[in-house]
């Protein structure tokens, strides 16, 4: 019986699937990657700059700008809520990890209200 191939199979000596030297495929895919990804380093040297768009009163108290927080996280959690019935499947279920997000937070913003103003 006669094979329809060869045996092994002819290969092409020049192919461009293997690298004659695969330390300068490194080097050029170490260039390719740092003239287009930013360092680490360059990122931390950058200094922020806050943005005074939205700012937030510098004479809030801490227990002012918490129960903001908390009343906050509340209204979001009660959106969440309103679209969650609407939705079926996978959508439904990340919005309600979402809502216990929401709600971990919550409560932990409510933890910290009663460290500031122990209730009675």
């Amino acid at each position: 019986m006669i094979k329809p191939s060869p045996n092994p199979p002819d290969t092409d000596p020049a192919s461009p699937y293997e690298s004659p030297d695969p330390n300068k495929l490194n080097e050029a895919a170490e260039r390719a990657l740092d003239s287009h990804v930013p360092s680490t380093a360059d990122i931390k040297a950058t200094p922020r700059i806050p943005s005074t768009l939205f700012s937030v009163d510098p004479q809030a108290t801490t227990e002012t700008l918490a129960v903001y927080l908390v009343e906050t996280l509340a209204s979001v959690d009660v959106m969440v809520h309103h679209l969650v019935d609407h939705l079926d499947g996978g959508s439904r279920n990340a919005l309600l990890g979402i809502s216990n997000s929401i709600m971990l937070a919550e409560i932990t913003a409510n933890r910290m209200l009663d460290q500031i103003d122990p209730p009675a």
